[in-house]
């Protein structure tokens, strides 16, 4: 219960700081109706978990005090609405300029993506290796990858449980064409995929294997 009530005096703190800007113990205090002791053992926690920041205030009388504010990774824990936001403006630009500037928006990200990952998997390493790193790469940025091989086959599964940006993949299935040929380009690889959560799929799941030699 006293777990609780900490969280919840916390959560307080860290939306005051949001509505009021940066303020001083003493502020913290009178405005939650606790003591100056209470604040210092709430933001002690809160800087433990780098959600706040202090810096050292001079004042024209009396010693310095330290005033605090959020953190960036404390800008995190507030809503956002990118996801709406990137969803009305590929509609708005499909409206004006049409579906083939969509794709070209979407080819760019791909050629983004393309050189940043290709500077981190080494195109000399086996394959095993490469889907270690590109599963460390995606999970970086929220898809919760897991890697399973068939070692009958020797075919790889890339299975990804979150998909970061679903709501626009369900309306732009061209973002998961170009996320396979991403994989297909880092990899090297013969990449092709079984299940997509945009189309209802439970999860994002590739198969790939080695690139078949040219006949």
């Amino acid at each position: 219960m006293n777990k609780d009530k900490s969280s919840t005096t916390r959560n307080q703190i860290l939306h005051m700081l949001k509505v009021k800007g940066s303020m001083t113990v003493g502020d913290m205090a009178e405005e939650l109706g606790i003591t100056e002791m209470a604040v210092r053992r709430h933001l002690n926690t809160l800087e433990r978990d780098n959600l706040i920041q202090a810096r050292l205030l001079r004042q024209a009388m009396g010693r310095p005090t330290n005033v605090y504010s959020l953190s960036e990774e404390a800008d995190k824990i507030f809503p956002k609405n990118y996801h709406d936001l990137s969803l009305e403006l590929l509609n708005d630009i499909q409206e004006l300029q049409g579906s083939e500037m969509v794709e070209a928006l979407f080819n760019r990200r791909t050629q983004r993506l393309q050189n940043t990952y290709m500077d981190i998997v080494s195109s000399n390493s086996d394959l095993d290796r490469k889907l270690k790193l590109l599963a460390q790469l995606q999970n970086e940025k929220g898809y919760m990858v897991e890697v399973k091989k068939d070692e009958e086959t020797g075919k790889y599964f890339f299975v990804e449980s979150n998909c970061p940006i679903s709501n626009v993949a369900k309306e732009y299935t061209y973002a998961c064409n170009c996320e396979k040929t991403l994989f297909k380009k880092v990899l090297n690889a013969e990449v092709e995929q079984e299940e997509c959560m945009a189309t209802g799929g439970d999860n994002c799941v590739y198969i790939i294997e080695e690139k078949r030699s040219e006949e």
